[in-house]
Order: C-alpha cells, then structure tokens, then sequence
C-alpha cells in the first residue's frame, strides 16, 4: 500500500474513532438529560436532636410528629401532629432548625408556630374524625395534608390543601374506591395503616402518597420475617385527579427478643427527589426491643401501573413489576437509640455545599419515647455529573 494511501486510511478511521465517540458522548448526554434524575452517592449522619418530654407551646403538648416538610422561602419547617384532636385541635407545628454549623442538636430546633386546621367551612375538624399523618408543601403558600382515617368507624381517609397562613382547607382529592375502608372488612385500608405518606415532585405537577401496609384485598398485613404489599398512588395536580399505582414491596424483619409479641412494620413516608420518579423512602418496623429503621431510593421507571387492579389477589403478582429499590443506610449501623421515625424532609444546602436531610419521630404521646430529629448530609449526584463519572469509565476501561 503507497503512502498516500496509508494516510487516507488513517485519516478515515480517525474520523470514525472520533465520529463514534461524538456519538457515545451524545448518547450518554441525550439519556441522562432524559432522565434528569438525581442519585444519592454518600449519606453522613450530622447528629441528632430530642424534644422535651410533655413540651407545652402556645398551650398544646408538641407531639405525634408524623410527618415534615421544608419551606426553602423562609426556611422553616412544618410538622404534622397525628393527635386526633384529644390534647387540642387538629394541627401541624412550624420549626426553625439551625443547620449553618453543618450539625444537629437539641439547641438547634425549636418551635415557633402553631396552625390550627380548618375544615371547608372554617371549622376545627371534630375530634376522632382525623388521623393526620403526612405533610407537604407546596409552591402556593399552602400544604398538603393526609388522614388515615378510620377503618372502625368507617371513617374515610383523605388528602386536602391547606392554607398556610390559616390552616382552612381549600382542595379536597379523590381517593378511590378501592382504598375506601368497607363495613364488611371484605376491601380498603387497614386500620392505621393508611396514608401516612405525603410528597410533591419539585415542578409541583404530581403529588404521591402509599399505603403503610397491603389494602384488605392485595395481601396480609406485615409480619415477622414478612414484608407487605403498598400502593403508591399518584395524582395529577392540574386535573386533582389520582392517575396511577405503583406496588412497593417492604422488607422482612425480623423481630429481636419480642417478649411482648407486639410487631409493626411498612412504609411510613416518601420524597421526591425530582420530577422523573426517583424517590427516598423510610421503612420502619417495631422489632420488640426498639426500632429498626431504612432509607432507600426508589424509582418508578419500570414498574407497572396497577391502577386497574382492584386486586392484587386476583392476579399472579409474578407478573407485576413492583417500584425498584436501593438501599441508602439502615439506620440501626448508627450508634444512637432510634425511636418511631415516620416523616422525612429534604432541607437547606449545608456550608460545604451538600444537601441537608432531616427525619422526625412520632412519639405517640407516650412518656416512654420521644421526639426525635435526625440530622443527614446528602451528596446529590446530578445528570451532568453521572455523565462525566460515565465517560470517564468508558475512556478507562
């Protein structure tokens, strides 16, 4: 081969070298911008704060925090009593958290506000009629707030807006039916094992809750060394009506030294962490002797749609792909006594730049727990960012 020729071919596969990585380099760009979904990469704890026991502020016991939401405008936080009106009025608790020192602490929290929630026609709800659970803020000046219910009584849950500044609801959501607790026990939630999850995707188009634990007629509720089947649902915010299912599958626990023979376990909050279904989660079980506590991230990609399916003891769950799940941290690895963690919340950037996040505990209003807040720093991995550490692997390997 002459020369010339020499160099025609190696300019042309230099061409197609340098083509086909301009091609690798705009695929990789093209899915992840796509995706535009965020990964957690590390989680360090920060530290930890405890409420005083029986706390009084403004003439209510501060208590049956279950749920808490961040407010990046004025950098408050509010938290959701699950008191069903017995101590005072329905209410949620606005908090400052003092996170600049990149540190949690007892210091560092402290009460500020208290709001009353008012029914459509400015009244406080009756007392035994809610069973507030979740909290999420929204764009508008306003929360979201869910109720479990009252399997019992029959008395439904529910998901409705609230103003901030009055606590007066203004949007009530539709829960479908198959949630809806049924006089024959045949169909519905589980007695206190309902809505407890509340979150908003970042753009404010979508809000989800779950179940804490399987409807009557998806499966059994969870049990020692068994997990149980929820349902993430998920609703439309511009049209208030719920679209579809997810089936979230919980973990097995296994129970340690449980003399009292008293075991609790499911899903008791999720966040959104963008707007393409990538999520945390906190799975929360009682063992016996304490509590075991895990963070995961979820994703909805790929999982099936089962708003269709009234259920899921009618169909092979084989064939059902449940919502995928990594776990993040379990909580017991941490040298601190955990208490009943239900909410979580995303907070402010910390000093370093990392994302702060926070979990709360309901204490029951029992004298035997408390109150606990749970400091974390996230590093957050951007699409960008997971694009370079990709193509670095590629041109590695």
């Amino acid at each position: 081969m002459k020369n010339h020729e020499k160099k025609n071919t190696f300019v042309t596969w230099t061409k197609i070298i340098y083509i086909s990585i301009a091609i690798l380099i705009i695929s990789f760009f093209s899915s992840n911008l796509a995706m535009g979904a965020v990964e957690i990469s590390n989680i360090k704890f920060i530290g930890q704060a405890t409420l005083a026991k029986g706390l009084s502020f403004q003439k209510t016991e501060v208590g049956g925090l279950s749920g808490i939401t961040y407010d990046a405008k004025d950098n408050l936080y509010y938290a959701i009593s699950d008191d069903r009106g017995q101590k005072a009025n329905t209410r949620f608790y606005t908090f400052k958290i003092d996170l600049e020192k990149g540190v949690l602490q007892d210091s560092n929290v402290m009460p500020v506000g208290v709001t009353n929630l008012l029914d459509e026609n400015g009244q406080p709800f009756p007392s035994g009629k809610t069973d507030t659970e979740g909290i999420a803020i929204t764009k508008e000046e306003t929360v979201f707030i869910s109720s479990e219910g009252d399997v019992g009584r029959l008395i439904a849950p529910f998901i409705k807006e609230v103003i901030l500044s009055s606590g007066r609801v203004t949007r009530t959501l539709p829960i479908p039916n198959k949630f809806l607790p049924d006089k024959n026990g045949k169909q519905g939630i589980r007695n206190n094992l309902a809505f407890e999850s509340l979150t908003i995707t970042p753009d404010n188009k979508y809000l989800y809750t779950a179940t804490e634990n399987a409807l009557i007629q998806d499966g059994t509720a969870s049990q020692p060394n068994l997990g149980t089947s929820c349902r993430i649902l998920q609703y439309n915010l511009q049209t208030n009506q719920p679209e579809k299912e997810f089936l979230y599958l919980t973990e097995p626990i296994a129970p340690f030294l449980n003399v009292t023979g008293k075991f609790a376990s499911g899903l008791p909050d999720l966040l959104a962490l963008d707007n393409q279904g990538h999520f945390l989660s906190i799975e929360r079980s009682f063992t016996g002797l304490g509590f075991a506590v895990s963070l995961f991230q979820i994703s909805l990609a790929g999982a099936d749609d089962i708003h269709q399916i009234d259920s899921l003891l009618a169909v092979d769950p084989k064939n059902i792909k449940p919502v995928q799940k990594k776990l993040l941290l379990d909580l017991r690895t941490l040298d601190i006594a955990l208490d009943n963690i239900e909410g979580l919340t995303i907070g402010p950037r910390l000093s370093n730049g990392q994302q702060a996040l926070i979990l709360i505990s309901d204490n029951n209003f029992n004298s035997l727990q408390r109150s606990q807040i749970l400091g974390f720093q996230l590093k957050i991995e951007s699409p960008i960012m997971r694009l370079l550490r990709q193509l670095g692997s590629v041109f590695k390997s």
